[in-house]
């Protein structure tokens, strides 16, 4: 146990320290969050969301672009000012810009107790005691390590859903990314590692499984399992648990393999949702971003998912402002984008890396022509999604419920199998009583760009309460009083 005297605060006896974490970027740093959750509690350690009440803090940071880096920073600062004010004891800083920036952080905020690097989740014990200090910094260059099911959890999701990365690192060469320098090389989980880690999961209550990874459709090939490596854990999931659905996020248009779309349709449970992050459709654009494809063949690709799996929804990102991209290329994309009617997208203005490939490329446009093309696209989607939607109105639907709403106890709030979480929207229920984790049937009575409202016409399935030792399962509520 990290006991109270190692913080300076008393004897033996005295309560267990308390921990809090501010965890920030994408799904798979979120998995080493809670992997580091796990360590902490195993050693008796109380986890707490209230910064205030907190000895030790820590910062789990993303690098990806500039926005994240400032709301990293950001992060540091408000809870060194915490620390400066003898709120907060302790302050360690974890993640991508630890891992990547770790000297010049330690140079510049001297109120940071420790670093932690990618490689030392085990480590955040001896990070937030004080047996680890400022002199130990991480280990410069890409990741190399892999956590797999032997690693603890903590799930910071509320259980309903979990993701499982199944996969770290990646070999892809885009020019504007600067993953492989941060994560390493690409390398995959073993299968059966994968599977009791799902079973671990679906024994502690979640009912959605997201499968994550830099490159999640080139799972398996350096384990010399093919170009079909997913397609096959996912059949094993699917045979040896019964969590009632499993999607997959951020597949490479070059790598997927499309016999995932005859198992997507025959498969209920794998719900029909494809995430093709493919950045850009001008054929200019995406050269220099060093990635295959264009607009033809990922209409194509678009195409041929609806076709085999009817109903599919299908989410992608985009990159506005990269160096060649000029008004022609933009209003390829805009066109792009009419045509093909996503049902989710997000639209990123480009962020100048100075240690990537397309830094050699300047930073030629503009920060205000940037957020302009950004702005515009997305005003489209909106319009876009909205329409999509409103063909709901009147029907009903499956919805997974997560429990009450962040806006009100009077509402529940859930998501269709086209909702992925945290990015896609959402579906909120006016009526009804139901419980976290419950499959439960809608009649959808009003639609947005991005929200859903109806009312509980039934339960599909009820979800194990026994089973729930995670916050936010098992609970049963009431929309609508």
């Amino acid at each position: 146990m990290l006991e109270s005297a190692a913080m300076g605060a008393g004897g033996a006896g005295e309560r267990p320290v308390r921990v809090g974490m501010i965890g920030l970027g994408c799904a798979k740093n979120l998995v080493d969050a809670e992997i580091m959750l796990g360590y902490l509690t195993q050693q008796g350690v109380e986890i707490t969301n209230e910064l205030e009440r907190a000895d030790v803090v820590v910062v789990n940071t993303c690098a990806f672009i500039d926005d994240a880096k400032r709301e990293s920073i950001e992060a540091i600062l408000e809870v060194a000012e915490l620390k400066r004010q003898g709120k907060v004891r302790r302050l360690v800083v974890a993640g991508c810009l630890a891992q990547r920036h770790g000297e010049e952080l330690a140079a510049e905020l001297p109120e940071v107790d420790a670093f932690l690097g990618l490689d030392e989740l085990e480590r955040i014990g001896e990070a937030a005691s004080g047996a680890l200090g400022r002199e130990h910094l991480p280990m410069q260059g890409g990741a190399w390590k892999l956590y797999d099911h032997t690693s603890p959890r903590l799930l910071a999701s509320g259980g309903v859903y979990a993701y499982l990365k199944v996969a770290e690192g990646c070999d892809n060469p885009c020019s504007f990314c600067q993953i492989p320098a941060i994560r390493g090389r690409f390398r995959s989980r073993r299968p059966e590692s994968l599977i009791a880690e799902a079973r671990r999961l679906e024994e502690a209550g979640v009912r959605e499984l997201v499968l994550v990874a830099q490159d999640t459709t080139r799972y398996g090939e350096d384990l010399g399992l093919g170009r079909d490596g997913l397609r096959r854990l996912l059949e094993e999931l699917l045979a040896k648990t019964s969590l009632p659905w499993i999607r997959f996020l951020y597949a490479y248009p070059a790598t997927l393999d499309a016999g995932i779309f005859p198992l997507m349709r025959s498969e209920p449970r794998l719900v029909p949702y494809l995430d093709l992050p493919l950045q850009h459709c001008s054929r200019a654009v995406l050269k220099a971003m060093r990635r295959g494809g264009d607009a033809t063949s990922y209409r194509e690709l678009i195409e041929r998912a609806r076709c085999e799996v009817p109903g599919i929804a299908i989410r992608s990102t985009f990159i506005v402002g990269f160096p060649v991209e000029g008004e022609g290329e933009f209003e390829e994309l805009e066109g792009f984008l009419e045509a093909v009617r996503l049902d989710h997208v997000g639209v990123f203005a480009y962020s100048c890396q100075p240690s990537t490939p397309a830094a050699e490329l300047g930073d030629p446009v503009p920060a205000r022509i940037k957020e302009r093309r950004r702005r515009k696209l997305m005003r489209l989607q909106e319009r876009i999604a909205r329409e999509r939607l409103r063909k709901l109105q009147g029907h009903r639907a499956v919805v997974l419920v997560e429990g009450a709403s962040e806006e009100s106890e009077l509402l529940l709030q859930g998501r269709l199998a086209s909702q992925a979480p945290e990015v896609d929207g959402r579906v909120l229920i006016a009526s009804g009583t139901v419980a976290a984790g419950d499959l439960v049937e809608v009649r959808v009575r009003k639609t947005y760009a991005f929200e859903v409202v109806g009312d509980v016409v039934g339960v599909v399935q009820v979800a194990p309460r026994a089973a729930s030792a995670l916050p936010g399962t098992g609970r049963t509520a009431t929309a609508g009083g």
